[in-house]
Order: structure tokens, then sequence, then C-alpha cells
């Protein structure tokens, strides 16, 4: 990350239609299938846990967190991770990853899933789990569900069948 130039920033309702751009050009319109998509499908993303980052005002990538229930737990469905084709490889999903996970941890939450590259997350602090412990509403790679426990001990609680959060 640059840090003369780059500014990361809670995302706003102002960045909506330049971060579904990014999206759809990373993911195409095959993101609509994803079982993440399901769980985030009409359910708000925690605004102030969702980040974008501008490098010379020019908006390079975007992070959300949406609440989720895994088993009877809350916990927070980490995505989508988007960088624009012109930044890869320089430092932005790092950077908004490091963000992110600094914020859920300010915020006291207890775990974070997602569907992606261990090899890729392992470094901010994510786990693989054992093959059946986390099940998506639909097609996910069981290899491909990786756990960010915050607190210690708490790999083993998350379990079960992740499905919207909807609160009462």
């Amino acid at each position: 990350m640059n840090s003369l130039t780059d500014i990361i920033k809670t995302e706003a309702p102002e960045d909506f239609d330049a971060v579904e751009k990014l999206a759809e050009a990373a993911f195409g319109p095959g993101r609509f299938t994803r079982s993440a998509f399901r769980l985030r499908e009409g359910v708000p993303h925690e605004a102030s846990l969702s980040f974008t980052l501008h490098r010379s005002g020019v908006l390079a990538g975007s992070v959300k967190q949406t609440k989720v229930l895994l088993g009877e737990d809350e916990a927070l469905l980490l995505g989508p991770l988007v960088v624009a084709p012109e930044y890869k490889n320089e430092g932005v999903g790092a950077a908004l990853m490091s963000r992110t996970v600094n914020a859920v941890r300010e915020e006291s939450h207890q775990a974070i899933i997602l569907v992606g590259d261990f090899d890729y997350y392992n470094r901010f602090g994510f786990e693989q789990v054992s093959l059946g412990q986390i099940k998506l509403p639909g097609p996910a790679d069981p290899a491909r569900i990786l756990l960010c426990p915050l607190n210690e001990g708490t790999t083993e609680k998350f379990s079960g069948l992740a499905r919207q959060y909807l609160p009462a």
C-alpha cells in the first residue's frame, strides 16, 4: 500500500455503484449463484466493518462483512473482497483485509468465515476447518471454507449450517 496516495475508509452509500461495477468486473454474473452470495442476498452488510480503498482518488478495492448465523452463533461472512484489475498484486487486497479484520476485533465479534484460498487468507488469521464442520447453503468446496477465530478456543464452537442473520 502506498500510504501517500491510498485512503481506506468505511464504505459510503455513494460508493455503492462503483463497488458493484468492480464486483461485476471481477466475478461476472456467476457471482449471484455462489453460496456466499446467497447468504448476503437481501441482507444489509455491516457498514462499520466494510471498507473501500481509494488510490489517488480512484476506487481500487472494496471489502464487505455481513452478519450470519453459524449454527446458533453469530459470525461475520467476509466478502466480497474485490480489487480493480489494474491494482492487483499491489497490496490493495492485503490492506483491506488487515483493516477489516482489525475492525472486527475492535468490535468484539468472535469469528469471520469466508470461502477462499487458504494460502492467501491464512496470513490474516484464517484457518481451514474440519471437512463438514461448516456448511453453506448451496455448492461450495468444503476445503475453501475458512474461519478466522477471534477468541481463544472458538474454532470448534463455530459449526453447522451458515444461514442469513435476520434480526427480529
